[in-house]
């Protein structure tokens, strides 16, 4: 059978495959575009996504509006969605056995959505695709790996918490088109001789990642 986001939302809904389901009043799977060039990985559920059963409804999904429409994009252009899908008790960070738990519907989802471009929001959902890495560092630094683009940025409510680091957030954030003209160009073989290639260092014990915009 040909999955489906509906269906994965379904399975969602039901899971019991960590302690998280006990306390939620609603799973999150996710909401958006299912055609969506851009998807967006958060780290999880809040008070008002649990009560809604929808992803970045509070301030920091306010806050996100603000930030797509800087690039020309409402939530009906993306996909957002939570490396876990159910609210961690006292907003608590997503331990890894939940994490892990929910890697399944998230790999799903990405699969079935086949995004050019995957926009980290938080160091949770970074992790995935920059181990090892501190998102202070290499915050908006972009790599594109196996015909798709992958941009770290800070949690949304993070920013809200220090203002200061909005300037940064908001280049971050403009940066993504060029991203996904990059990754469009790459699936196509059109591979753009003048665009920059970065290496950030991580951990001072930790190999660099290279970063290479095509």
């Amino acid at each position: 059978m040909t999955d489906t986001l509906e269906q994965i939302a379904a399975e969602v809904r039901v899971c019991t495959a960590c302690d998280l389901h006990l306390n939620r009043i609603q799973a999150v799977p996710g909401a958006g575009n299912p055609n969506a060039d851009i998807l967006f990985i958060g780290e999880g559920p809040g008070f008002n996504e649990d009560k809604q059963g929808l992803p970045f409804v509070g301030r920091s999904g306010q806050y996100l509006e603000k930030l797509l429409a800087l690039i020309d994009l409402t939530r009906a252009d993306v996909f957002i969605t939570n490396v876990v899908k159910n609210r961690p008790p006292d907003n608590r960070d997503p331990l890894p056995a939940e994490i892990a738990a929910c890697a399944v519907y998230l790999d799903r989802q990405i699969a079935v959505i086949d995004p050019l471009v995957i926009v980290t929001l938080g160091r949770f959902s970074m992790a995935r695709y920059f181990p090892n890495s501190k998102i202070t560092q290499i915050h908006g630094k972009a790599k594109i790996e196996n015909g798709r683009g992958y941009i770290p940025l800070f949690h949304p409510a993070a920013v809200l918490r220090n203002p200061t680091l909005e300037p940064q957030m908001q280049a971050d954030v403009r940066s993504i088109p060029l991203v996904l003209e990059q990754v469009r160009a790459a699936r196509t073989g059109e591979n753009n001789p003048n665009a920059p290639t970065t290496t950030t260092q991580q951990d001072d014990d930790a190999p660099p990642i290279q970063l290479t915009l095509f």
